[in-house]
């Protein structure tokens, strides 16, 4: 079928900006992949002046060219209480300013740079060995599919532009400021990506194909869809995060509506400073943000007062059904390692008292019909990961001190403390929860043997968790040997419970053949989690585990 020449051009621009955005998702991807933990570390560090906040909201987005990401990042640090209301809404701003500076070069006439990078991201994505320069090649061809699909929108519209319902639709958009404003935001916030917009207006304007008026406009609702993606995502979050995202959709929203009283004085203004139409559209976006960014910087305390008021925390009732937060890691005592060793303990103890709530009901829904415990436990482990990463950028802060040869071992005992704890927390509700719902689907129902069996495992396991929280708050390393000496027994234990349950399967025993994947799943998970709980005795051994308590008693 041969297909018109407006039919096979909008193939052409459509394709261009499908490969437009999976190229910027390269570069997203790759980049985060190789400085992943730098950029979270980065931004849970963004707590001091709001300038630097900003810079380094523009820095990363200058990285991952993505605004959407670092906005994402920073309602994520706030959920989990690890960055300010005002310090992310600064972070917003500077990420909102980076995406232009990233715009302005990717916008230039770079000749035949988009090939070379092809060329030179193949060989390095292909030939390197390491994660770090398989990234890096990954970014290079991110940014040469970037060039090509800006060339390819380019060719493939020029037919467009001859249509007579594409000269409708833009001329439509013209006498329409509130369609075309509604038409960029609803189109940035599919994509995911307002600088593919941008560029994507830039290529239009350039080649010819759509009037300035009409670009201002979508550039304007650009910046309106911008923080659309964030703000979803952030909906089912904490109010910390939620105060994030409608902050910057509010900074975005007045300048809008800004923009748009003043657009018939900002145009010819933009002009004076670049007249080709391509560079107006570039230094449009440019001027907008950095405007913004001047405006409200300032403003970033006041509007966080005024978003705690809009979107105050849960009532008392509720506050128990909400996300669990940091209680004891008090960012004014880092620099005083002892207290911030010792609230970095008081914070894992917590955790560990959540993990050992967690294997205590896991044992239930194999009892009796609990899909409601099931989800409760897979809440707590949202809180787990929270407290664990919390903690882990908390001993990160306290590592960068000057450390005493002890302060070391113990500041490295407890990151391996809530490592542990973390592994254990994935395993009940990643495998245990998901044996339970397997059991429970399909009716199935454990031999009285069998059942005894893992009931007895399981509350050994929960003995043994027990102690290995005591071991970790007195450092005493009797204990400390009684735990690892359990961990053989326990295995013990475990193997010849999987010998009787294979016993009960020669000799035909129906329910023992029904649940039989699962019963040796359980068991393994619970061998698992019991090394994870013995592994808390290594460091003690070592001399490097010793928690408050233990230091007490040291002293007397």
């Amino acid at each position: 079928m041969e297909l018109g020449p407006g039919t096979a051009g909008l193939i052409h621009v459509l394709g261009g900006v499908a490969l437009l955005l999976w190229g910027l998702r390269m570069v997203r991807t790759g980049a985060i992949r190789a400085l992943g933990s730098h950029l979270r570390l980065a931004v849970a560090r963004a707590t001091g002046n709001r300038v630097t906040a900003a810079l380094t909201g523009a820095g990363l987005t200058a990285l991952v060219q993505s605004s959407t990401a670092v906005v994402m990042l920073a309602v994520s640090f706030a959920g989990r209480g690890l960055l300010t209301t005002a310090a992310g809404l600064a972070v917003a701003l500077g990420a909102d300013v980076g995406t232009t500076l990233v715009a302005q070069v990717l916008s230039t006439d770079l000749g035949p740079l988009g090939p070379l990078l092809a060329l030179v991201g193949f060989a390095t994505h292909a030939l390197c060995s390491s994660k770090a320069c398989r990234n890096t090649g990954r970014i290079l061809l991110g940014l040469a599919l970037v060039l090509i699909a800006l060339d390819l929108i380019v060719a493939g519209s020029a037919p467009v532009r001859q249509s007579h319902l594409m000269q409708q639709v833009i001329a439509a958009l013209g006498s329409e400021p509130l369609l075309a404003l509604l038409l960029g935001a609803g189109v940035t916030w599919l994509s995911h990506s307002s600088l593919a917009m941008i560029l994507l207006l830039v290529s239009l304007v350039g080649a010819g194909d759509m009037p300035l008026t009409v670009a201002y406009l979508l550039v304007l609702g650009v910046n309106l869809g911008g923080p659309l993606p964030a703000l979803a995502a952030s909906l089912a979050g904490p109010p910390e995060g939620r105060r994030i995202a409608f902050g910057n959709l509010g900074f975005r929203l007045v300048g809008v509506i800004a923009g748009l009283a003043l657009l018939p004085l900002i145009e010819p203004a933009v002009a004076a400073l670049q007249a080709a139409p391509a560079r107006q559209i570039v230094n449009f976006h440019l001027l907008f943000n950095a405007a913004l960014a001047v405006a409200f910087l300032p403003l970033v305390g006041p509007a966080a007062r005024l978003a705690r008021r809009l979107i105050p925390e849960p009532a008392a009732e509720d506050a128990a059904a909400g996300p669990i937060q940091p209680l004891h890691l008090r960012e004014d005592q880092v620099t005083d390692v002892p207290h911030a060793l010792n609230n970095a303990t008081r914070e894992a103890l917590r955790m560990g008292d959540l993990v050992f709530g967690m294997l205590d009901a896991s044992i239930t829904p194999f009892r009796q019909r609990e899909a409601s415990l099931i989800k409760t436990i897979e809440r707590m482990d949202d809180d787990v990961d929270r407290l664990n990463e919390a903690i882990k950028l908390y001993l990160t802060e306290v590592s960068r001190q000057p450390l005493t040869a002890e302060e070391s071992r113990r500041c490295m005992a407890i990151f391996s403390f809530v490592t542990n704890l973390e592994h254990i927390g994935d395993i009940i509700d990643r495998n245990l929860m998901a044996l339970a719902e397997r059991k429970e689907k399909r009716s199935l129902a454990f031999s009285d043997e069998g059942r005894r069996e893992i009931e007895r495992l399981h509350r050994r396991l929960v003995d043994n968790f027990q102690t290995a929280l005591n071991v970790f708050v007195s450092g005493e390393t009797d204990m400390a040997e009684q735990l690892l000496a359990e961990k053989r027994l326990y295995r013990e234990q475990e193997f010849k419970a999987t010998q009787r349950h294979l016993d009960r399967l020669r000799r035909g025993y129906a329910e023992s053949i029904e649940t039989s994947a699962i019963h040796l799943d359980l068991l393994r998970d619970f061998k698992r989690i019991n090394s994870h709980i013995t592994a808390v005795v290594y460091p003690v051994l070592q001399g490097g585990a010793m928690g408050p308590v233990g230091k007490e008693r040291a002293s007397s």
